[in-house]
């Protein structure tokens, strides 16, 4: 019986356990509630903590209840029509925005870097090593955590014996366990060797002033310099992380986390034209909603685009008392105007799915729209979703062609993320000119 309760423990992700073990404590003790509970118990429990408590707190509150009656064998009172009602009406009567990690920009990530070098030559000419191996252990793990776009759990769950380093070229990491592994498989990430803040050079200089051989990468120091033996607990990064960034001097280090690295990497990643599908597939993302929630447009206020579209202003007319006698109708100069850079196009799609067994078709058009088409001034014209117009910003000429192409290749990618296969054919009425 022993060894089925360790292997269901480690079916669970021990964060998520915590966390759910806490919640029905607060549930069951803290709010006085019976288990297993009426759908009519859960609504009250909703109700009387909405103001109290973040309505991600309390979804996560119910997933927790759901859980815990889905493993008992009794009816899940959380799923019912009742309760997500209340849950709904809470969404609407206490609206709250999202907080997001500051994503840390690559010249910020360069400033610390600096700063760790800096501290690392003087700590090494002074001959303190335990200040050595910090700033080593801590320079690997923001450009590991940055390059890699890992969370906090996956930094700690690197183990030395499972990195092999390709001198020049790169480093492969196995991680056992990952938050997206749901089948726990395994996950191998790749990072590469750069000529500056390079994630490996600092891997292997971490690993040679620790001498740690094998287990924990990242690992506790004491005051002696004595590294310790078990993994940085993932609770730990934050403070750490925020500890360097106020030490070098980066505004608002209190609005950075672990999170910041990840983010920092897409937003990076996105302004130099990694195509989404690559992005997902290097960080690890396996819906493109959660891709689109890290990373942050390079024009976030959409100020290039419509300035770049944006006709200057008329000159202005002077009054009528100053103007001299008007000149002969046939002699009147004609205002020269600069026509706005446009082109219309006709959008034809077909979507079709990869298999019969699969569904994704109308995900797939869903995400045409919203994330390739709208940005073109989208409409649909009449009839079956299938015909579209849209504006490019853009007259004939390479940067229609390049941004045509680029297009097309989204929706592909976009399709090919909900299992289907999409057919595409743009066209200029005007010159009758074709793209597909």
């Amino acid at each position: 019986m022993a060894d089925i309760n360790r292997y269901l423990e480690a079916a669970t992700r021990d964060n998520t356990r915590r966390s759910y073990q806490s919640a029905i404590r607060h549930f069951e003790v803290e709010w006085g509630g019976f288990l297993p509970a009426s759908a009519d118990a859960v609504a009250r429990y909703l109700a009387e903590h909405a103001e109290l408590l973040s309505l991600n707190t309390l979804r996560a509150r119910l997933a927790a209840l759901a859980q815990w009656h889905q493993t008992q064998g009794f009816p899940d009172p959380t799923k019912t029509p009742h309760v997500r009602k209340v849950l709904k009406g809470i969404a609407a009567l206490h609206p709250a925005t999202e907080k997001r990690a500051k994503p840390l920009q690559l010249t910020q990530l360069e400033q610390l870097v600096a700063w760790l070098d800096a501290r690392l030559a003087h700590a090494n000419a002074g001959g303190d090593v335990r200040t050595y191996a910090t700033h080593a252990r801590d320079k690997a793990i923001v450009l590991i955590g940055f390059w890699r776009g890992f969370r906090s759990d996956e930094l700690s769950r690197m183990r030395v014996e499972h990195v092999e380093v390709e001198t020049g070229r790169g480093m492969t990491m196995f991680l056992p366990r990952t938050k997206a592994d749901r089948a726990l498989r395994g996950t191998t990430f790749k990072a590469p060797a750069l000529s500056r803040l390079c994630p490996v050079a600092a891997f292997e200089a971490w690993i040679a002033a620790s001498g740690v051989t094998e287990g924990p990468v990242f690992r506790r120091i004491d005051r002696w310099g004595h590294v310790g033996d078990e993994a940085l607990n993932a609770g730990s990064f934050v403070p750490l992380l925020r500890s360097l960034f106020r030490a070098a001097g980066l505004p608002a280090p209190d609005s950075y986390s672990s999170h910041s690295l990840r983010r920092g990497f897409a937003t990076w990643a996105n302004a130099n034209q990694w195509d989404l599908k690559m992005l997902m597939e290097y960080v690890g993302w396996k819906d493109v909603r959660a891709a689109m929630r890290y990373i942050d447009a390079a024009d976030p206020f959409a100020q290039h685009r419509i300035e770049s579209a944006l006709a200057p202003p008329a000159a202005p007319v002077p009054p009528p008392a100053a103007m001299p006698s008007a000149p002969p109708p046939e002699h009147l100069p004609i205002a020269a105007s600069k026509p706005v850079a446009q082109t219309r196009l006709t959008v034809h799609l077909y979507i079709e799915r990869n298999s019969k067994f699969v569904r994704g078709k109308a995900k797939a058009r869903r995400w045409i729209e919203q994330f390739c088409l709208s940005q073109y001034q989208m409409q649909a014209l009449e009839g079956p979703r299938t015909h579209y117009e849209i504006v490019m910003p853009f007259a004939a000429g390479p940067e229609l062609e390049q941004a045509i192409e680029q297009l097309i290749t989204e929706m592909h990618e976009n399709a090919d993320l909900c299992n289907c296969f999409v057919e595409v054919t743009l066209n200029d009425p005007l010159t009758d000119t074709y793209w597909s």
